[in-house]
Parts: C-alpha cells; sequence; structure tokens
C-alpha cells in the first residue's frame, strides 16, 4: 500500500497549538529563538499576547515555564530537541520533573532529518533521557493525524510532558478515523514470523518495511509505540508472543531508548530475542536525507534487509512452557 503525503509534524504543532489556544487562554508558548523553523511562529501570528520570546535561553525559558504554571497557566516550551533536553535538562530535572509541573515540552528537530544542521544540532538519546525522569510523560507521534490528537491530550492531561516532533514532511499513515489515546501502542499489520516495534516518523518506515518484507514472504507484526512512557507493557509482550522475535527501530540511539524499553518490559514478561536497529553509538551529520537514512540504515529498504539479515542468522526459539500466555497478562 502506498501511503500519501502529508504535512511535516512541526507544522501540525503550530496549527494545533494556535486552534486550541482560541478556546483556552491559560495556554502560552515559550519559544527559544527557532519560532519560524519549529511552527511556533504560526501561533505567534495567531495569539502574540501569548507568545513568549525568550532567545537562546534555555535554561532560563524552562524555568520560567515553571513559574508560570505554578499561577496556573499551561505553558508549552518550543525549541531544538537536542537543546531543550540537552542544553536544559537540570533545568527540567529540578523545576519541572520533581515537582511534576504542569509543563509541556516540544522538542522539535528531533533524530536524524534536521535540515543539514548536522551533529551540533542532531541528539539520538532524548527519548533515552526524558524517559528516565520520574513523573514526565514522553510521547513520539508518527504522522499529522496522529500528532494533532497527542497535542490535544497533552495538553488536556495534567502534568510534564516531552513531544518529540520532527521537522520533515511525513507520510499519512492513520486513516481520519483513528483515535490515539495516551499510554497506548497500535498494532498496524499481523505476522506471525518477526514482530516490528517502532516509534515516531520511524514507524512509517518500519511499516513500508513490513510491506516490502512482505511481498518476500515474511510476515510481520507492526507494533507502533507512540507513547513510550508511560509504555504500554501488555501490547510489547502480546506482540512478541505473535512471532517470538523483535526488531525495535528507531531514529534514536540503540542505547537507552525505545529498544531500551522493549528490552525492559520483554525480559520481565516475555523473554524473546530482540535486536535494535538505530544510531550505533555514533553522531550524526550533515547530507541529503535519503543519503542519511541509507547509512544509518533506518530506510525502509535498509530495514528490510537487516530484519531478512537477522531472521536468517537467528532462527526462532522454542518458547518455554510457563511462558505460553505471557504476553496476555
Amino acid at each position: 500500500m502506498t501511503l500519501e503525503p502529508g504535512k511535516a509534524l512541526r507544522e501540525v504543532f503550530g496549527d494545533t497549538m494556535a486552534e486550541l489556544a482560541d478556546h483556552d487562554p491559560r495556554i502560552l508558548l515559550l519559544d527559544g529563538d527557532v519560532g519560524s523553523s519549529t511552527g511556533a511562529a504560526t501561533f505567534e501570528a495567531a495569539h502574540p499576547e501569548r507568545f513568549l520570546q525568550m532567545g537562546i535561553a534555555e535554561q532560563n525559558m524552562l524555568g520560567a515555564a515553571a513559574g508560570l504554571a505554578t499561577v496556573g497557566f499551561i505553558p508549552v516550551v518550543s525549541g531544538f530537541a537536542c537543546f531543550v533536553v540537552g542544553r536544559a535538562f537540570d533545568s527540567i530535572r529540578v523545576l519541572i520533573a520533581q515537582p511534576r509541573l504542569n509543563v509541556k515540552i516540544a522538542g522539535g528537530y528531533a533524530g536524524l532529518l534536521t535540515g543539514m544542521t548536522g551533529k551540533t544540532h542532531q541528539i539520538f538519546n532524548d527519548v533515552a533521557i526524558m524517559r528516565t525522569l520520574p513523573n514526565v510523560c514522553v510521547l513520539a507521534p508518527a504522522d499529522e493525524v496522529e500528532a494533532d490528537q497527542a497535542i490535544r491530550a497533552m495538553i488536556a492531561a495534567d502534568g510534564p510532558f516531552y513531544l518529540q516532533l520532527t521537522r520533515e514532511a511525513s507520510p499519512v499513515l492513520f486513516p481520519a478515523g483513528y483515535r490515539f489515546e495516551l499510554g497506548r501502542a497500535v498494532t498496524l499489520r499481523d505476522g506471525s514470523d518477526v514482530t516490528l516495534v517502532s516509534t515516531g516518523v520511524q514507524t512509517v518506515r518500519v511499516y513500508e518495511a513490513a510491506e516490502i518484507l512482505g511481498g518476500r514472504g515474511v510476515a510481520a507484526t507492526v507494533l507502533h509505540v507512540p507513547t513510550i512512557k508511560p509504555i504500554d507493557e501488555a501490547a510489547i509482550a502480546a506482540a512478541a508472543a505473535a512471532s517470538g522475535r523483535v526488531v525495535v527501530a528507531e531514529e534514536q540511539s540503540v542505547l537507552g531508548g525505545l529498544g531500551g524499553a522493549v528490552a525492559e518490559v520483554l525480559s520481565a514478561r516475555y523473554p524473546v530475542p530482540v535486536k535494535r536497529l538505530g544510531i550505533q553509538d555514533v553522531y550524526g551529520e550533515s547530507g541529503p536525507n535519503e543519503a542519511l537514512l541509507d547509512k544509518y540504515r533506518l530506510s525502509a529498504r535498509a530495514v528490510a534487509e537487516d530484519v531478512e539479515a537477522w531472521l536468517r542468522s537467528s532462527p526462532p526459539e522454542r518458547q518455554l512452557t510457563h511462558l505460553e500466555g505471557a504476553g496476555r497478562r
């Protein structure tokens, strides 16, 4: 199935935030001088009186957001993921996560495809960092349909959130009738040969990889995990039980991100072989999108090739009797 072109998640962010602010005067948007890049400029044009330009001072921006939350506002911090997480981590940890303040953090330009900005503006461990913080919910939507709903759910819920957003336009994966639910993973395909788990826009490429594998006689279950924390343990265990072999593919480091979370869940609930595809403990670089996806083995074609190679090298292991049904617990 060919997926239709869609909007960039940063565009969805600006549009949805502006609409939500039409109906909720508590919503403020704090920008780290990158509004034209992150979609925040759309909010600024619609609600200039509630757009706070904080400059290139991310630590201060997070601190100001924390203060605003204590007096009843819903502050949404918008910036590049590498800066709002990497540069301002201590402000998030001490001022927002520990007191569980109602601050929403939108990390734009997440992942590998950041408009040829290179290694200084790329971060591959923002998910790993943010999911270790108590009280913080971590979201990574896959397309424009899910991003719109995830943003609405984030604003409606109380407490700190980290929302991962990407720069480039993303194909539309979900139909108009799709309903996002916080904490719920979504099965996109069923198959008994291997289980593919992904998150964010990488799920689109993983879905396409499953289509390629299907043409080669490999039936793959595809599980999309838009809420990385709290993670849907039952869905992950059930998806693993469908095939007995799991591949996690993410536009993140293989250390500590979704792959680490899935391994943690399965080691406790349904131990099976797990292969992690992603950024292999290296920094990124500048380059055209397709060239980067191929080099780091994250394109649909590369994922399909690597899954197929792993399946050939690791025949399925017979599950122990006491594990039968573990995926349904």
